[in-house]
């Protein structure tokens, strides 16, 4: 399956919801810590499976940490900076009128950002400054801060039924709920006693929700009962850095580690995990599942790879 190598040290993979064959990677030099950002937009090969072509790359004076693709637009993209910033990207326009807008409102690093796939004018972007924004497309400053966390956000991710409602993770050790209607969250959820790395809604039933953490364990949880967690996912030797369901079965999750490996797994068997996945050389940092290809996955890390293949076959066939 294609693999393409990135100059820099991947981040996120994300594909597009327009193009099976499309997707974006956010990639930052010297592992993020300090240099520059490359925003790479790539297509697979319809005729060559196992080749993937660049469409267009982006270069940022700061590294890329997350990067998102309009709900509404097929050639708009939105990438979270280590400078505070996120830019947005229209793949329609040449190269020097990119990015089309810069907004610069948090004060830290901006880790993670989600296009709301409902009401689709809207995203959402999570900060190291311990604060969420909610922007709209049309307008050049936030709609919204909402800042209760008490340390950075790492994830903040639009509920796929609810266009008012996200979650947000955070290394306070707790997942937040909030509806953009009320003046605060609306529930509080202390999902695990280390730092909570991400957090992800399922697609099929709203109420639950899935987490990831240092503790090395994936959680998922029912936000109608949160006392404890519906079930523990623990098979990852180090931090879990990002999980997310399945778009097309609903008790499918996919994670991703530190331990170096992405592991696939249906939380209502006992035996959960049901699939490993050891292809990265360095830290597994970014995941994804097509909406329009079943099983067809995407992962990168910081071995400055992207890997696309699908579900039960190996990463690493060419």
């Amino acid at each position: 399956m294609p693999v393409f190598k990135t100059p820099f040290n991947g981040y996120s993979v994300k594909f597009s919801p327009f193009y099976e064959h499309r997707l974006a990677v956010a990639t930052s030099q010297n592992f993020g810590i300090l240099g520059n950002g490359r925003l790479h937009v790539l297509d697979l090969s319809p005729s060559s499976p196992s080749s993937i072509a660049e469409l267009a790359f982006f270069d940022t004076a700061d590294g890329i940490y997350d990067v998102a693709w309009s709900e509404s637009h097929d050639n708009l993209l939105v990438a979270a900076i280590a400078d505070g910033s996120l830019k947005l990207y229209d793949l329609s326009l040449p190269p020097p009128q990119n990015p089309t807008r810069s907004l610069n409102e948090h004060t830290r690093e901006v880790h993670s950002v989600d296009w709301n796939p409902t009401r689709r004018d809207s995203f959402v972007s999570g900060a190291w400054d311990d604060s969420i924004k909610l922007w709209t497309v049309d307008r050049p400053t936030s709609v919204r801060t909402f800042k209760e966390h008490a340390y950075c956000v790492y994830s903040a991710t639009w509920n796929p039924r609810h266009a008012d409602v996200f979650a947000s993770a955070s290394g306070d050790c707790t997942v937040r709920v909030w509806d953009v209607r009320e003046p605060g969250s609306t529930m509080i959820i202390p999902a695990h006693e280390h730092e909570i790395l991400c957090c992800d809604w399922n697609k099929y039933d709203e109420c639950l929700l899935a987490t990831g953490s240092v503790d090395k364990t994936v959680r998922v949880w029912d936000v109608r009962s949160f006392r404890a967690p519906l079930t523990v996912l623990a098979g990852h030797g180090y931090a879990v850095r990002k999980v997310k369901f399945s778009p097309h079965q609903r008790n499918v999750v996919m994670s991703c580690s530190y331990d170096m490996t992405v592991c696939m797994w249906d939380f209502m068997l006992e035996d959960a995990l049901i699939g490993k996945y050891d292809h990265h050389t360095e830290f597994a940092v970014g995941i994804d599942m097509s909406v329009l290809v079943e099983g067809l996955l995407a992962s990168t890390g910081w071995d400055e790879t992207v890997y696309v293949w699908q579900h039960g076959t190996d990463p690493r066939a060419t």
